[in-house]
């Protein structure tokens, strides 16, 4: 089910993308993925030194990169180097998957059919996309849009207002009045006073028994997805940024905001009006108090508060 792709995907090959690269190899793309889930027949890429553990394993037949990190890669791999890998792969990527940069309409949406969903209670103006999937006695509230190709398992409970796109949601999962899931992220890149918009290619994914309360908001992956574990709980207005991966077991509070790419162990709890900025770890059972702002990878047991977030021994040490 997480391996489904909502984006029309365009063949193209390699040397059609890099006309002024010298390929031995003309293939055409299979999919840009990170380097972690790259395959043979992928485009991934590599941009920081951070990755090099995921760079050393990764199965990709081509990454775009800098002359810098070529080294980390494996032989087999078809290093393309550029000097502004971002700029490149936003390039390629809005080529392959044109219509990823702009969350256009959904112009299939229209009033469900009972027919089609027998055993899925509905509330008032519901409207429903093709290819939608909807489980066994879920219960969809009123106003809400649910888009092409998004499943939802069963008995889940979805609340009025909801917007739902680009995500796949599993068996038990409540979400409350108001959330928007699965939108594009805040992805651009700024060139010449210019903001070019990197394409969404992701989705959302929400395990079983997941609970996410009124208004938050969980943008889809920009190349990964954005996942929430299984017994996650989200308060209100919670802001998920793509690519986030939270774990199993988690207490998120309310107002809090994670930058996009940042990965959050299983039992994790983080108190109110917390941020969490991008591209961090945080592990296992960690503890962050409410308000503080977490700008570097916590360990695994750690209990951490205030800004930038430090131990919470230290803290009171220094208040």
């Amino acid at each position: 089910m997480s391996s489904k792709n909502f984006f029309l995907k365009k063949e193209l090959s390699i040397s059609k993308l890099f006309p002024k690269e010298k390929f031995k190899i003309n293939s055409i793309i299979k999919a840009v993925k990170p380097l972690d889930k790259a395959h043979v027949g992928d485009l991934t890429f590599y941009d920081l030194k951070k990755y090099k553990d995921k760079a050393i394993g990764t199965k990709a037949s081509f990454c775009i990169t800098t002359k810098k990190l070529i080294n980390d890669l494996p032989k087999k791999t078809i290093k393309i180097i550029v000097n502004n890998v971002l700029l490149e792969l936003c390039r390629v990527t809005k080529t392959i998957y044109p219509h990823a940069d702009i969350d256009y309409p959904d112009m299939s949406l229209k009033p469900f059919i009972k027919a089609k969903y027998k055993t899925v209670k509905f509330g008032n103006n519901v409207l429903v996309g093709k290819n939608v999937k909807i489980g066994k006695n879920s219960i969809i509230g009123s106003n809400t849009i649910i888009e092409q190709n998004v499943e939802i398992g069963k008995e889940c409970v979805i609340g009025s207002g909801v917007i739902i796109k680009n995500s796949v949601i599993d068996k038990k999962v409540v979400i409350q009045d108001n959330c928007k899931i699965g939108q594009k992220g805040f992805g651009f890149i700024p060139v010449k006073k210019k903001n070019i918009k990197f394409p969404h290619i992701g989705k959302v994914i929400i395990k079983s028994f997941v609970e996410i309360a009124s208004g938050c908001t969980i943008d889809r992956g920009s190349v990964d997805d954005t996942i929430i574990g299984n017994n996650t709980y989200l308060d209100n207005q919670v802001h998920v940024a793509h690519n986030v991966q939270i774990g199993d077991n988690c207490m998120i509070a309310g107002q809090v905001g994670f930058a996009g790419s940042t990965s959050i162990g299983n039992n994790v709890s983080i108190g109110g009006q917390a941020g969490i900025s991008g591209h961090l770890k945080i592990g296992n059972n960690v503890k962050i108090g409410g308000g503080s702002g977490v700008i570097k990878d916590i360990e695994d047991n750690q209990i951490v508060m205030g800004y930038p977030a430090v131990s919470l021994k230290e803290f009171l040490k220094n208040k």
